[in-house]
């Protein structure tokens, strides 16, 4: 993913569309300033920064290379897992998930990684994208829309592979990385956020780049035929995830407390519903003989 330098700083006077109780605001304002601190290159201005101020994105980066390292102690090679490696911690793959009702596969694929390069550019990706969204959706938010979209990015993948006759085997987080980019695609635009509009541009082009540079990198592979096998149909699925997760939901930012928690709600009631659904067509659709034998 390309590097892009930060929009200018935020302005120092309070917004309008914060609410006008000082307690409030101040908390509002505290908020606008770690989004700033949060940026790609920016340094925290307010000296050392709490370990607290992220939680969600630091837990999810932390919970993957636990797994990461588990699977390294537990004798896989760290460069070149195998098939059966992959399987035997949590990798998804068609037959297993829709014929031997191991439904788990679904979650349990975006924390599982193929080598460490695979590990530490999607490690890289969600810790620059998480840090970013976390004051948008709150540390709830962030887990949410990674767990989500990642399982509908792998819900699609499955559905293709079944469509195609094929049966491989996936894993990694990247389409739960593109759902929270999806996620932060659509927020970025909202009025109610309390930033300049030429910074809000700028911060949602930067997630636009990132989504585009790698959907062109992903399809790209396809096309000259590359070694390297990448699950775009997990990438497309998770950003469109990540989109229908953002669209009942208002930013945290510039928001009413009641408000922003209740969107949520919906956002994630919506969002478990259309994975629910979207498991049983996979179920009804495919009947057991339709897939060969892995």
């Amino acid at each position: 993913m390309a590097s892009y330098p930060p929009p200018s700083g935020f302005p120092t006077h309070q917004p309008e569309i914060l609410p006008p109780e000082g307690e409030g605001s101040a908390a509002q304002q505290e908020e606008l300033r770690a989004v700033r601190e949060r940026l790609p290159g920016q340094r925290s201005r307010s000296g050392p920064r709490s370990w607290a101020y992220a939680p969600a994105t630091y837990l999810l980066v932390g919970i993957n290379c636990l797994v990461y390292l588990a699977m390294i102690f537990s004798h896989v090679s760290f460069v070149n897992p195998t098939i059966d490696d992959l399987m035997r911690w949590g990798a998804k793959n068609a037959s297993a998930v829709l014929y031997d009702g191991q439904w788990i596969r679904v979650v349990t694929a975006m924390f599982v990684h193929v080598g460490i390069l695979h590990l530490a550019t999607n490690m890289w990706c969600l810790w620059n994208l998480g840090l970013l969204g976390e004051p948008l959706v709150g540390p709830i938010g962030v887990f949410a829309a990674y767990i989500l979209s990642g399982a509908a990015g792998n819900l699609l993948s499955i559905g293709v592979n079944l469509a195609f006759r094929t049966d491989s085997v996936g894993a990694g987080a990247s389409g739960a990385v593109f759902g929270i980019a999806g996620l932060l695609i659509v927020l970025l635009k909202s009025p109610r956020l309390p930033i300049p509009p030429k910074e809000l541009s700028g911060l949602r082009r930067y997630v636009i780049y990132f989504a585009a540079i790698n959907f062109v990198i992903g399809f790209g592979s396809l096309a000259v035929g590359s070694a390297v096998r990448i699950d775009n149909m997990a990438h497309l699925g998770g950003f469109l995830g990540g989109i229908i997760f953002a669209l009942p939901m208002v930013p945290m930012l510039g928001s009413p407390k009641s408000l922003f928690f209740f969107r949520r709600r919906i956002a994630v009631g919506l969002m478990t519903c259309v994975l629910v659904f979207f498991g049983f067509y996979l179920s009804s659709v495919f009947p057991g003989s339709s897939l060969p034998t892995r």
